[in-house]
């Protein structure tokens, strides 16, 4: 006679559980009750164990409001240790503290700063990018109607916009101030994501003091003064997706010429190239250790940068970079769609025509100027937030003449005040 075998219970926890939960406290900045004597000690960070066990047990059991069966202490710490985390004594400064902690903490960032062909065991450190628990939020679809509604720009102008960004997979946009060339990048971003997720976009801005460093990898002194390899936006950036080769990740780089762009791009500058992308073209980084993986740039990546002509304090782009992206002007759009929107919120119909002439007039103005151009005319996103009352519009239109648009009409015209009075004069005749 043969005795059935009673199945095993399910484990409360796996290692993965506990990595999504580690991830989610890093993504989203969360903040967890503090442990009262031990810590999980996980890439050079310290996180009370407890607290850490519960939003885990939560993410495995799909149910935010789980309650983890254990308490603090023994049986919480021997579930993690026996899924291969390291239990510590709480100390007083939290910040990797030891030799001990900082070697962990060193070996462990060695181990996730470049993407590279996984290797056995070390698989296990964790992405950043996860699909979202069950029980959370899902990013809203984003379609290219939805687009069109919300951009001042035609189906023919998004849909080469989309083309040249898939085509190159690097774009520029570039225009005066107030186009709305950064709205329209997170906006690509996410027709070509199908979703508005966050979770796979990355936004930096450039500006005099960011550097290689910042963007690709550089020594940084750690609590102690001793320095240690850390890296930067891009290659945290190009581990995500490599892990994720089935879905699009978009680097959107705001202001990218107030930076030293060939500086800041180093490498990058020959992987951004789409026939230089994947795992046959990895290159070593400066300061890299020699056993580390080489760094590639995945084909998921897709980079959008923003460029506003009229910013005095930019450098030109040279020619080498210029040629590894697709460019997009933009103009400010005066026109109907403006009209539509400023419409919709009730501001009225003369303010609207007065707000659309003015701002046309101005513009021939500064475009015919041999000094200025068509790239400093003013864009319509300075009048794209209408007030909510229809009986405050005059006021909106005249403060933004004259907190907004005047001490760029200023300006521009520093050499020229008077001319820039007048300008101002004319936009606030009537108001």
């Amino acid at each position: 006679m043969t005795t059935a075998t009673s199945p095993q219970p399910a484990p409360l926890l796996t290692r993965e559980h506990v990595l999504r939960a580690l991830r989610l406290v890093e993504r989203e900045g969360r903040h967890l009750p503090p442990s009262t004597v031990y810590e999980l000690l996980y890439r050079g960070r310290r996180y009370p164990p407890r607290a850490v066990a519960e939003l885990a047990y939560r993410l495995a059991q799909a149910n935010p409001q789980a309650r983890w069966p254990h308490g603090a202490g023994q049986q919480t710490n021997a579930l993690l240790e026996a899924l291969d985390f390291t239990i510590v004594a709480k100390r007083p400064i939290l910040a990797a503290g030891s030799a001990q902690d900082q070697g962990q903490a060193a070996e462990q960032q060695a181990e996730a700063l470049y993407t590279g062909p996984p290797v056995a065991e070390k698989s296990l450190v964790p992405t950043v990018a996860e699909p979202a628990a069950a029980y959370a939020s899902l990013p809203s679809p984003y379609s290219t109607g939805e687009a069109l509604r919300e951009l001042f720009i035609t189906d023919k102008e998004l849909e080469a916009s989309l083309t040249g960004l898939r085509r190159r997979r690097a774009l520029l946009l570039q225009g005066p101030p107030g186009t709305g060339k950064t709205y329209l990048a997170r906006r690509l971003a996410w027709l070509l994501l199908g979703t508005r997720d966050e979770a796979r976009v990355e936004l930096v801005q450039f500006h005099p003091s960011y550097g290689y460093e910042d963007f690709m990898l550089g020594f940084r002194p750690g609590p102690e003064g001793q320095f240690q390899l850390v890296p930067g936006v891009l290659p945290l950036l190009c581990q995500r997706a490599a892990r994720d080769p089935e879905r699009p990740y978009f680097l959107l780089i705001d202001e990218l010429n107030r930076g030293n762009v060939a500086r800041i791009f180093g490498e990058f500058l020959l992987l951004l190239e789409p026939d230089k992308r994947g795992p046959a073209h990895a290159l070593r980084l400066p300061y890299a250790p020699p056993e580390t993986a080489r760094f590639f740039v995945p084909d998921n990546l897709y980079v959008i940068g923003t460029l506003n002509l009229a910013d005095r304090s930019l450098a030109p782009l040279d020619y080498a970079l210029r040629r590894r992206f697709a460019f997009v002007g933009m103009r400010p759009q005066f026109g109907a769609p403006l009209r539509e929107l400023l419409a919709a919120s009730q501001v009225p119909a003369p303010l609207i025509t007065l707000l659309t002439e003015r701002l046309a007039a101005l513009n021939h103005v500064i475009a015919a100027d041999p000094e200025l151009g068509p790239d400093f005319e003013i864009g319509h996103s300075y009048f794209c937030a209408p007030p909510t009352d229809p009986a405050e519009a005059n006021d909106w239109l005249r403060l933004i003449f004259e907190q907004e648009i005047g001490p760029l009409l200023a300006d521009y015209w520093r050499e020229q005040p008077e001319r820039a009075a007048t300008q101002l004069r004319k936009l606030l005749e009537d108001l």
